[in-house]
């Protein structure tokens, strides 16, 4: 049964970022007993392609959380929701950034082996999480970088490469889903490494692409659409509350969560 209709109870105005963090050690092991009947038809499809317990809970996490969420912001039920996809830059084919029509809300989503972000802001934007990767993974992606990006990197000594390249790739990953283009556009193409002053290569124009904190296992990263000379993006996080995932209206209990985490594991 669908969550009833209630009234939003949260806002985002300009300049301003909200991030939700929801991590399955914290929403149990149960995910028969969440509220799926809100998700649609290809959403429950895929979590159920999915074949490890962790990735069909995380997926199920993320996606009834989004939903949620949206809710609180909108107003609308979250059965009712019209999301959908923007066109795609590369190709102009219906798989860009997704988008929630009718409204001025904009949206992103990344999960990654136990862990759902969410971010939520009034301008063009994209988030991801990941975990930490293997050093032999960073070697091997390294490649396919920026110039100047493959050169800070090896110039680390080798125990600070896999997080540093942790933060590069979520800055890539957000960047790009911000951009509604994905890994269809060269990760050489952009500069979004760590140096900074008149002699740092040039980032892109027209966005604000940052590490944000997270947690020892996982790297995460924001991209927001904003001006050149805007002040810095105000940035709240908060963690989801797990009964949201359970109860039939989580409005309510979304709103009233008031605890802001700059370290995910507070």
């Amino acid at each position: 049964m669908s969550a009833p209709h209630t009234t939003a109870r949260l806002s985002v105005g300009t300049g301003r970022v909200h991030l939700w963090v929801i991590g399955s050690q914290w929403a149990g092991d149960h995910p028969e007993r969440m509220v799926t009947s809100e998700l649609d038809d290809r959403e429950r499809e895929r979590a159920a392609a999915f074949v490890r317990p962790l990735d069909r809970l995380t997926y199920l996490m993320a996606h009834i959380a989004l939903r949620r969420l949206l809710t609180a912001y909108t107003d609308i039920p979250p059965a009712q929701l019209p999301l959908g996809r923007d066109t795609c830059p590369c190709c102009g084919g219906p798989h860009g950034r997704p988008v929630l029509h009718g409204t001025p809300l904009h949206f992103s989503l990344s999960h990654s082996h136990g862990i759902a972000l969410i971010s939520i802001a009034a301008a063009p934007l994209g988030v991801d999480v990941q975990r930490v990767p293997t050093l032999q993974t960073a070697h091997l992606c390294l490649p396919e970088m920026h110039p100047a990006e493959q050169q800070e990197l090896n110039a680390l000594p080798e125990s600070e490469r896999p997080r540093a390249f942790g933060r590069l790739w979520t800055r890539k990953e957000a960047y790009f889903k911000g951009l509604g283009t994905g890994l269809g556009r060269e990760l050489h193409c952009d500069y979004l490494g760590e140096r900074t002053g008149p002699d740092a290569p040039a980032r892109p124009r027209g966005w604000r692409v940052q590490t944000v904190p997270s947690c020892p296992e996982h790297v995460a990263a924001l991209a927001v659409a904003a001006p050149a000379d805007a002040p810095p993006l105000d940035i709240t996080a908060r963690r989801l509350p797990t009964e949201c995932l359970y109860t039939d209206d989580a409005t309510e209990r979304i709103a009233a969560e008031q605890h802001v985490c700059p370290n995910w594991e507070e």
